[in-house]
């Protein structure tokens, strides 16, 4: 595979903004070059300007910390959880569509992990796994499930709510067929439709060398 071309690029910065990125590098033990490529990357992701943040659908974004947001989320009932979970995955979906990958999973987690939502993680069987400090389980559950299902199917039902699974063994049921929840960490959610798919081309290698092996028997 041939090498990606890179670029060199020289800017000018006041003092008292080199003494500011010299002590973030200290504090994190980490070079210059390596900090200032990190904030470039941002590009791909936030529009920086000198009064606002915005996405790259010119979206007004707002930095707050991640526990605040969880708790304010946690203030809802599981209704209005799964409303604020549904709409933020949606946001996520069209700036994935706005880059040509609709359907790449492994994009919107990226785009997720560089919003501060919560680390992209995958386990050794692809399962993706979502930290449990980014919300309160419904809010999750919708977010994910619009995130991965991207409208192919209808939204994350209002009434899977604990007190209607709790009730109702129909919905319990429906739940569980669709939802199915797994338990693949202690500090994470995940959910056996939420997995990275393999790729196309590995699938026709691994096609290619049933094959094979079919040939020689």
């Amino acid at each position: 595979m041939a090498k990606k071309e890179k670029s060199v690029l020289t800017i000018r910065i006041d003092n008292d903004l080199d003494d500011i990125i010299d002590e973030i590098c200290e504090r994190r033990s980490i070079t210059k070059a390596s900090l200032i490529r990190n904030y470039l990357k941002m590009v791909k992701y936030v529009l920086i300007y000198q009064d606002s943040i915005l996405s790259s659908n010119n979206n007004d974004l707002l930095l707050i910390k991640r526990s605040f947001f969880k708790n304010l989320i946690n203030r809802f009932d599981e209704e209005v959880q799964i409303d604020i979970g549904i709409e933020l995955a949606q946001f996520i979906n069209d700036l994935s569509r706005l880059e040509g990958k609709p359907e790449d999973r492994e994009f919107k987690l990226d785009i997720c992990e560089h919003y501060g939502f919560f680390p992209k993680f995958i386990d050794k069987e692809n399962y993706i796994l979502i930290s449990n400090k980014f919300g309160p389980k419904k809010f999750v559950e919708a977010f994910t499930y619009k995130l991965i299902k991207m409208g192919s199917e209808e939204d994350f039902d209002k009434s899977w709510t604990d007190e209607e699974i709790g009730k109702s063994s129909s919905t319990r049921k429906t739940y569980n067929q669709k939802v199915k929840p797994i338990e693949r960490s202690a500090e994470h959610y995940s959910f056996e439709f939420a997995k990275i798919l393999p790729e196309k081309s590995d699938q026709v290698k691994e096609g290619k060398k049933e094959g094979k092996k079919e040939g020689k028997k």
